[in-house]
């Protein structure tokens, strides 16, 4: 019998950032952990960006995950908007690979139709579907949820027949 997988799912914001950890057995998935981190927004960046690489490198010592996903990033209007996506995402991406975890990227649609099985699933669709395959009391969090949605699509392709359109980073 193949042994658990653990994966931890990113939904990755300055701010409120979703972590999501789910046990895989099989095609049985728990959630060991979901929540936001939640950074001030008095804090300057470079100390939100301190708070969360603290808050990420709790979890993951406590939580020990094998492999890591997170949503590609999108287009964004905005530039400055992006770019402190992209120090977050940076610093998530780093404290895995300090530990040698894989970090896979999916696209959004790769996510809502690995949990619903529609690409263009509204938030609270998948949401619920999240709380549904496991077993926890809704409402969760939404930034909790897309994490948790994340890690969920990461475990259902990884053990699809179907070859990964991933992208490793």
């Amino acid at each position: 019998m193949a042994l658990p997988r653990i994966a931890i799912g990113f939904d990755t914001s300055l701010r409120s950032t979703g972590i999501g950890v789910v046990r895989a057995e099989g095609n049985a998935r728990r959630a060991l952990y979901y929540a936001p981190v939640r950074v001030p927004a008095r804090l300057p960046m470079s100390a939100a960006l301190v708070a969360l690489d603290e808050a990420v490198n709790r979890v993951l010592d406590e939580y020990a995950p094998t492999e890591a996903a997170l949503e590609g990033v999108f287009y964004a209007k905005n530039a400055r908007t992006a770019m402190i996506l992209c120090h977050a995402r940076g610093v998530v991406v780093a404290a895995c690979a300090k530990r040698g975890i894989p970090v896979h990227e999916y696209s959004p649609t790769e996510v809502k139709r690995a949990v619903t099985g529609v690409g263009s699933a509204e938030k609270a669709q998948v949401q619920a579907m999240v709380a549904r395959i496991l077993a926890l009391p809704p409402p969760i969090q939404n930034d909790a949820a897309d994490a948790l949605a994340i890690a969920l699509a990461h475990l259902n392709r990884a053990t699809s027949l179907l070859p990964a359109q991933t992208k490793t980073l």
